[in-house]
């Protein structure tokens, strides 16, 4: 079977392809800002659910709340938690 011909590279065709390895961008850190009300929504949603166990009958607008309380106290820290994904 016959070899194919080897065809010789362009110089100028290389120079011009865009290089497709990965490049790590550096981020910089995340501010105390986006900290703290990270950390803030996480004890806060602690915190709703504390007093809810311990203060349900003396706090009216919180016992008519009834078992939407969880779901407060739960969605302050599932977006706390989320949030530190995006932490640096």
């Amino acid at each position: 079977m016959p070899k194919s011909k080897v065809r010789k590279k362009d110089d100028s065709a290389t120079a011009r392809t865009v290089s497709r390895t990965p490049v790590k961008v550096k981020a910089a850190p995340s501010s105390t800002l986006y900290v703290s009300v990270m950390l803030g929504l996480m004890i806060i949603g602690l915190l709703w659910l504390v007093v809810y166990y311990l203060a349900a009958e003396q706090i009216s607008w919180m016992n008519s709340l009834g078992a939407y309380n969880f779901l407060i106290g739960f969605g302050f820290m599932v977006v706390g938690l989320v949030m530190t994904m995006r932490w640096r």
